[in-house]
């Protein structure tokens, strides 16, 4: 199929950051009006590769073409503290208002005659059509609705506004200026569902190239129609691992295509090495194996030394055969598929056992939490759900004792251990070990942490702000279990994190004997949930 001038492209890209390599030989394509999904497993060089794309990072080897106007959706909007939402969505704005006077001005040099006007303004129009610079207005409040901002005063600066709706404001100024490209780094981490229809709607308009980064699986299977997949691939052993593996479809033909390609993957592997030992073997063996001692079969037919001299032809003719077969698969042969980052098991949640462990009677947060009630029993599972601005966030906080309410009470016995995941934390200071050592209350000298298969043990000596941030969530979550919790409370556990990593979380939490309180917009594991569950809002 031959491609536009509005396809992105990738080839050979690498990227090293010191001695550590994290992106090698990457060859894709993204066509317009195909939203793709971006994979990969925590530290595989997602947002890497989305900042080279960008323009932001220049690779080691390699090269990109991406059509302009590039918009990347930043973890943390890009503007002071002190900026009002007004000014961003003015920002937004602006991008279409200087493409309305580009095409002023080269219409006004078509009207006086400028013999080059027709082709610049030709560039110009086709460039403002594809914005849609004359529906910008009308786009940015229905994109504000979409999101769920229509109702933040738009005088406040932004450090006045939650995390959540910063995070909407940021994607909402991209989907308002529309740049031709759309690189999207965890879209829906700040979304409920009516968002997440919203943009999954905006995606499938888009006249040009999108790809998302993201671990929220039902967003996915929605709103992307390929995968590419940053995790290995079989290469040679000799080979640096690197590359992209596409996948045709959504989310959930994707897991089934790759437990495929992951089975051939290991039956290929253990087929070579089988034949690689039989290979040698007979390498060994042939340079004894013939039939000296065997007389021959007539001597009418030929003397001794002719048999002889036959069978030490047969023997050195298979000698060379099978050297040379075995030199040529010890130099194909591919490398061992490697065993995935898995979540080993929760800690025993140790304490007491039955009876209400957490009461909330009528609390309240004035202006973000309407008067809520519930009360856990010891080992009991809570799901919270609720549109953004519900309080779901407010809530947790408060039963983790981090807030304290305007109205009602939240009682919990004495001495409890509660432990709160929350949406963004800011990265601590140390290496992996420091913090994991900090949050069993050991010296670091005398402890070796427990990582529950959430931490490679590779990464213990590495500072924590060089991780990427589905890694860091990974150190917080491991943190927070190394003085095992009697009540674990979750706010959005599955942001960030690599998607097995997320499903085999919600299936230990499902087992745990700990009391778990968990808020998320995540529909799969809503999907998925058997314990209790409170909408709020």
């Amino acid at each position: 199929m031959p491609q536009t001038p509005l396809h992105l492209r990738a080839d050979g890209v690498s990227v090293s950051f010191g001695d550590r390599r994290v992106l090698t030989d990457i060859t894709l394509s993204v066509p317009a009006q195909r939203p793709t999904g971006l994979l990969g497993e925590n530290g595989s060089g997602k947002s890497t590769l989305l900042r080279v794309l960008a323009g932001r990072l220049r690779p080691d080897a390699g090269s990109v073409a991406v059509p302009g106007p590039i918009g990347l959706l930043d973890q943390e909007i890009p503007f002071p503290p002190e900026t009002t939402v007004a000014q961003v969505i003015a920002d937004a704005l602006e991008s279409a208002r200087r493409l309305e006077r580009e095409l002023q001005a080269a219409g006004d040099a078509l009207v006086d005659g400028d013999a080059a006007a027709a082709a610049v303004y030709d560039d110009v129009l086709a460039r403002a059509v594809l914005a849609d610079v004359w529906g910008a207005p009308a786009r940015a409040e229905q994109v504000m609705t979409g999101l769920a901002l229509q109702d933040v005063d738009r005088s406040r600066r932004l450090d006045e506004v939650s995390g959540g709706q910063r995070g909407r404001l940021a994607l909402a100024r991209l989907l308002i200026a529309r740049p031709t490209t759309l690189l999207l780094d965890e879209p829906t981490n700040h979304l409920d569902d009516d968002g997440a229809a919203f943009l999954t709607g905006m995606l499938a308009e888009h006249p040009g190239p999108v790809l998302v980064a993201s671990h929220d699986r039902a967003f996915l299977d929605d709103a992307t129609r390929v995968q590419l997949d940053l995790d290995p691939a079989p290469s040679p052993l000799d080979a640096e691992p690197g590359g992209v593996t596409a996948y045709e479809g959504g989310f959930s033909d994707y897991l089934l295509a790759r437990y495929d390609a992951r089975d051939r993957w290991a039956r290929q592997h253990r087929d070579e090495q089988e034949e690689l030992d039989r290979l040698r073997v007979q390498v060994r063996e042939s340079h004894s194996v013939g039939h000296e001692g065997r007389g021959p079969r007539t001597e009418a037919r030929a003397s001794k030394k002719f048999y002889a001299d036959r069978n030490a032809a047969v023997v050195s003719r298979r000698v060379r055969d099978a050297q040379r077969r075995l030199e040529e698969l010890e130099r194909t042969q591919i490398r061992r598929p490697p065993a995935p980052l898995a979540l080993s098991h929760l800690p025993t949640a140790e304490g007491r056992r039955g009876g209400v462990l957490l009461a909330a009677s009528e609390v309240a947060v004035r202006g973000r939490l309407a008067p809520t009630s519930v009360a856990l029993s010891s080992g009991e599972k809570l799901l919270v759900t609720g549109p953004n601005g519900g309080g779901k966030s407010t809530f947790l906080h408060t039963l983790a004792g981090r807030l304290e309410p305007t109205g009602g009470s939240v009682s919990r016995p004495r001495g409890a251990r509660v432990a709160l995941l929350e949406q963004d934390t800011p990265v601590p200071e140390g290496t992996v070990r420091q913090v994991l050592a900090r949050a069993a209350g050991v010296p670091e000298a005398d402890h070796e942490p427990e990582l529950f298969g959430l931490v490679h043990p590779r990464d213990l000596v590495r500072p924590v702000a060089e991780l990427s941030r589905g890694q860091q969530r990974r150190v917080e979550l491991a943190a927070l279990l190394a003085d095992p919790p009697e009540l674990l409370i979750l706010d959005e556990p599955t942001n960030h994190l690599a998607l097995e990593i997320a499903t085999q979380l919600e299936d230990a939490i499902g087992r745990w004997d700990g009391t778990v309180v968990i808020a998320s917009h995540d529909r799969w594991l809503r999907r998925r949930w058997e314990g209790r569950v409170l909408e709020l809002g």
